[in-house]
């Protein structure tokens, strides 16, 4: 089945902190809704490159970027109620193949490969943020494949 993401979609994915590669680990402590900010072109194998940012309930610490999830949004796309922001000073990037999910998107509570996707606008400042925020020290860099 070919799914293909699209900047802004928001996703249930395995996010792996920049702390947590950094202890060795290879997968994140849990899964959380990630939007997608990145997309390349498909490679000769159809496969893409993509990169998300987590959507999580921790508010911005000292030295970390985020802007808050609108609880409209957020009931949108069917998350909880309670306050959420994206971190923007940390990214994983995937491969997304051709055909089928990568490794780490799993599923929705609904079953579904995606939670839906941000407005435009939320989209783009988004991809601002982390445009910017990249090329400054301390940006959170983790390949996962």
């Amino acid at each position: 089945m070919k799914l293909i993401p699209r900047l802004g979609d928001v996703i249930r994915y395995d996010f792996l902190w920049k702390e947590e590669q950094l202890e060795g680990r290879v997968h994140g402590a849990k899964d959380r809704p990630c939007a997608v900010v990145i997309i390349t072109k498909p490679a000769p194998d159809g496969s893409r490159e993509v990169v998300v940012v987590p959507v999580t309930h921790s508010p911005p610490e000292l030295g970390e970027d985020a802007i808050p999830l609108p609880a409209k949004v957020a009931r949108h796309l069917g998350l909880d109620d309670a306050p959420s922001w994206i971190k923007t000073h940390q990214v994983n990037t995937l491969s997304w193949p051709a055909l089928g999910l990568p490794q780490g998107v799993v599923p929705t509570p609904d079953g579904e490969w995606i939670y839906g996707a941000l407005p435009f606008k939320l989209a783009r400042e988004v991809f601002d943020a982390v445009h910017k925020r990249s090329r400054a020290i301390g940006f959170g860099l983790v390949k996962r494949d």
